[in-house]
């Protein structure tokens, strides 16, 4: 591996959306965030696990062992007490078939609608996997509690968001600016779990 290489970071996602996130953790700190946009060659990796650290270190390892190279993964998802933590890893497609936003949304609330009085407490979990052929894999997770509101509300953002409702502010995800999102969601803990330890993590590449 070349030097440039070493500072090459790449993001197990085709979202620039969700690798602009990363990139304000990498960049200030000389690192190049790429994405699998830049590698059309990789094909997707199959999510088989039944938890998102294997999910998201199936990703992650993959990759890095292809490419050679420092690859971040993540796996992210809603869990709903009320549903026994459901939909969790099987989130994006909770309904079925194709992934749907309208149709994940419309399914929980039917299900939580079949219950007479049920809990609305739920939380969104993201796990981080930092990944690099050489080394052993660093794991981060972050959450963010809420409630899962009556309807949905709000055009920002995408998942669940709408259905997402945070009582300390009073509005669903869906209605929160990126930034305020950025400060306070799932992702957003979770790269600040990365934070207090990829750096050291990170210099072993040079060694």
């Amino acid at each position: 591996m070349n030097a440039t290489e070493k500072k090459k970071i790449v993001i197990a996602t085709k979202n620039p959306g969700k690798a602009r996130d990363f990139a304000v953790l990498f960049e200030p700190k000389g690192y190049e965030v790429v994405t699998l946009l830049d590698y059309p060659e990789i094909e997707d990796v199959e999510e088989t696990g039944y938890t998102f650290e294997a999910n998201a270190r199936k990703k992650a390892e993959t990759i890095a062992a292809l490419l050679g190279m420092t690859v971040l993964a993540d796996d992210s998802g809603i869990c709903i007490d009320a549903l026994d933590g459901q939909p969790g890893v099987f989130s994006a497609r909770f309904a079925g078939g194709m992934k749907s936003d309208a149709a994940n949304n419309a399914k929980v609330l039917a299900m939580l609608g079949s219950q007479e009085n049920p809990s609305r407490k739920a939380h969104f979990h993201c796990t981080l996997v930092l990944a690099h052929p050489d080394r052993e894999s660093l794991v981060v997770e972050g959450d963010i509690e809420g409630e899962i509101a009556e309807f949905p509300s709000g055009d920002n953002g995408f998942g669940y968001d709408p259905l997402f409702y945070l009582p300390h502010l009073g509005k669903t995800m869906a209605e929160l600016s990126d930034t305020e999102k950025n400060q306070i969601s799932h992702r957003a803990n979770a790269l600040k779990n990365l934070e207090k330890s990829w750096a050291a993590w990170l210099e072993k590449e040079a060694d």
